[in-house]
């Protein structure tokens, strides 16, 4: 197939890119570099050919608490970026289907997070902005679907690790931020400072798990919401023991601020729908994914870990 990626080279698009090269797909990797999707007339530059399907992932986010303090450049930015990717698809490539990723954090915590919900509710306030942008996103597709008959495919992930992530410096989602934090105070004896509690929990999926779960549902279901996730959540007390076992670092020395953002304190999604439809495929168990994870880190060392 002839496959386009808007986010190409971020981290779930690089594995998701190896997922369809592994398939034998013909891919297009779109990136800030050779598309600035802000702009409309940016992807007219790739309607040379016909495409069979078409991955969004692009977003303007980072993790962290980067969403509180950009939040009306995160309205007007990704909302510009979903306008033009959906108004190019209707336009220019309505034979492909478009299959877009949403964020969990658009789902109001108290309500279970369960797909029927999505728009239904008020998002966490400090994401608000961002998890909007998201319910937007959705509600482009089902609009554009009733009038014009495309089809679509809206993939909602828990949140993401393994290898690949960003290197750049930026801030973590807290799963890599945790293994950065602990790594340090192994190698140079830094103390290890957890935001919150530490009470608060989350749900991981591997992310080669997801690039695989993505491409299969994508040739099998058409126009519908799916949640991907593990369907269980931890503590960042778990995950903390788990990654100090691995990198051999006494768990009983890590502080906890609980003076800081935290987020949500807990979100797990329900993945009914994802079993019915996948009720074969397997995740990987979260201990390997942490090795794998944490091996990648080590590799990574001189970008991720280094000397100060």
């Amino acid at each position: 197939m002839k496959i386009l990626l808007t986010g190409a080279t971020g981290f779930l698009g690089t594995n998701l890119c190896s997922q369809l090269q592994a398939q034998g797909d013909e891919i297009v990797r779109l990136n800030s570099n050779n598309c600035d999707l802000t702009q409309p007339e940016s992807l007219l530059n790739f309607n040379d050919c016909n495409y069979d399907q078409i991955y969004h992932l692009a977003a303007w986010t980072q993790a962290g608490d980067f969403c509180l303090s950009h939040p009306g450049e995160q309205w007007i930015i990704n909302q510009q970026i979903n306008t033009n990717v959906l108004t190019w698809w209707q336009k220019y490539q309505a034979q492909a289907k478009l299959i877009c990723m949403g964020t969990s954090c658009a789902y109001d915590p108290n309500l279970p997070l369960l797909e029927k919900y999505y728009l239904t509710g008020i998002p966490i306030n400090s994401l608000f902005t961002y998890a909007m942008t998201k319910r937007m996103l959705y509600a482009g597709l089902l609009a554009l679907n009733k009038q014009y008959g495309l089809k679509y495919l809206y993939l909602i992930p828990s949140t993401l690790y393994g290898s690949g992530y960003h290197t750049d410096g930026r801030q973590m989602h807290f799963i890599f931020d945790l293994i950065r934090k602990i790594i340090r105070g192994k190698l140079y004896g830094e103390p290890v400072v957890l935001w919150g509690d530490g009470n608060q929990s989350r749900e991981l999926v591997f992310v080669e798990d997801f690039a695989k779960i993505a491409t299969q549902l994508a040739a099998t279901i058409d126009n519908n919401s799916i949640n991907i996730g593990a369907g269980e959540e931890y503590t960042i007390r778990h995950f903390a023991k788990l990654i100090c076992e691995e990198v051999d670092y006494n768990f009983s020395q890590i502080r906890f601020d609980t003076s800081c953002y935290v987020g949500a304190r807990s979100k797990c999604l329900v993945v009914d729908k994802l079993k019915e439809s996948l009720p074969n495929f397997k995740l990987t168990p979260l201990e390997l994914g942490l090795a794998k994870t944490i091996e990648w880190f080590w590799l990574e060392q001189e970008k991720l870990v280094p000397a100060r």
